[in-house]
C-alpha cells in the first residue's frame, strides 16, 4: 500500500493548525453515511466560533472535557482549563504481565536480568520483539480486551455520564487503543453505524499520520517493532468485531465487564442524538 498525504491542511474540515489525526467522530461517519444531522451542523457552528484561534488555544476555548487513554506516562500533559481529565491506561499492568506471560522462561529470565543490570530499553526490545511482534495490531486488540477489563470499564463508566461531553480519546497516535475505543463506541450504535462506515473511520488514521511517520518510525524501531505498526491494518475492524463475539459482541463484553444495560443505552442515546 502506497502512503500519501490526504490531508488538506487549509480544509475548513480540519480544526486545528497544529494537531494531526483529530476528527469529530460522529462528523466522520455522518459524512460517510451521507447524513445531514443536527450534529453535523452543529460541528460547523462550533468549529466557526473557535476558527479564529490557534491551535493551542482552540483546545482551551473549545471547553472539551477529556477522557484520554495515554500511551505512557511521559507524554506531554496539557492541562486544558474547564476540562476534567482522566489518565487511563489500556496497556498497564494487566496488559504487561499478559505480555510476560507470552514468553518462554528463557526468555522471561533474560529479561528480568536485562532490567536488573540496568539494560531496561534492551528489555523492552527483547520483549517486543517475542511478544508483541508475533500478536500484531489486531492480536495486541485482543489481548487488550482480555488484559485490561477494568481499564476499559473504567473509559467506559466516563462514556456513560452525561456530564462527560463532548469527550476527547486520544493515546499517542490515536488509531490503536483509541481505535479500540471508539469501534467499540461505534458497535453500541448498532445498526445505525455500518462495517463499512467504521472501517473508513477507522482508516483515516493511518493518512492522517502522514506528516510524522519518520519520527515515529525512529521510536518504533527502538523498541524492536516494524513498519506495521504505524499502519491502520485492513482486518483491524472486522477481526475484533468478530473477537467480541466470542462475548456476544460488544453489548455482551462490556456486560462482562461491568459496564450495565443503563450504561451502554446512554452511551447509545449520546452518540445517536
Amino acid at each position: 500500500m502506497s502512503r500519501h498525504n490526504s490531508v488538506d491542511l487549509d480544509s475548513p474540515d480540519r480544526p486545528f493548525d497544529n494537531i494531526i489525526n483529530f476528527r469529530d467522530v460522529g462528523r466522520s461517519i455522518n459524512q460517510f453515511c451521507r447524513k445531514e444531522t443536527e450534529h453535523q451542523m452543529g460541528t460547523r457552528k462550533r468549529r466557526a466560533e473557535i476558527a479564529k484561534s490557534e491551535s493551542e488555544q482552540e483546545i482551551s476555548e473549545s471547553d472539551l472535557t477529556t477522557a484520554p487513554v495515554p500511551a505512557n506516562p511521559d507524554e506531554h500533559l496539557l492541562q486544558v482549563p474547564g476540562s476534567e481529565r482522566a489518565l487511563i491506561s489500556l496497556t498497564g499492568k494487566g496488559f504487561e504481565r499478559a505480555l510476560l506471560s507470552k514468553l518462554d522462561w528463557y526468555t522471561y529470565l533474560k529479561a528480568i536480568s536485562l532490567v536488573t543490570t540496568g539494560y531496561r530499553s534492551d528489555a523492552v526490545r527483547l520483549i517486543c520483539q517475542t511478544a508483541m511482534v508475533p500478536r500484531g495490531l489486531i492480536g495486541l486488540a485482543q489481548d487488550t480486551l482480555e488484559s485490561s477489563k477494568a481499564e476499559v470499564r473504567a473509559v467506559f463508566d466516563i462514556l456513560a455520564k452525561e456530564d462527560s461531553y463532548p469527550t476527547l480519546v486520544h493515546c499517542t497516535q490515536g488509531k490503536d487503543r483509541t481505535g479500540l475505543v471508539v469501534l467499540m463506541m461505534l458497535l453500541l450504535a448498532g445498526d445505525a453505524v455500518p462495517t463499512p462506515a467504521i472501517v473508513d473511520d477507522y482508516s483515516r488514521s493511518e493518512l492522517e499520520l502522514v506528516p510524522e511517520l519518520e519520527e515515529r518510525m525512529k521510536e518504533i524501531r527502538a523498541i524492536g517493532l516494524g513498519e506495521d505498526y504505524t499502519r491502520c491494518p485492513a482486518g483491524f475492524v472486522t477481526e475484533t468485531t468478530e473477537y467480541l463475539e466470542k462475548f456476544g459482541g460488544v453489548c455482551g463484553y462490556l456486560e462482562k465487564i461491568g459496564v450495565g444495560v443503563e450504561q451502554q443505552e446512554s452511551i447509545r442515546r449520546k452518540f445517536l442524538a
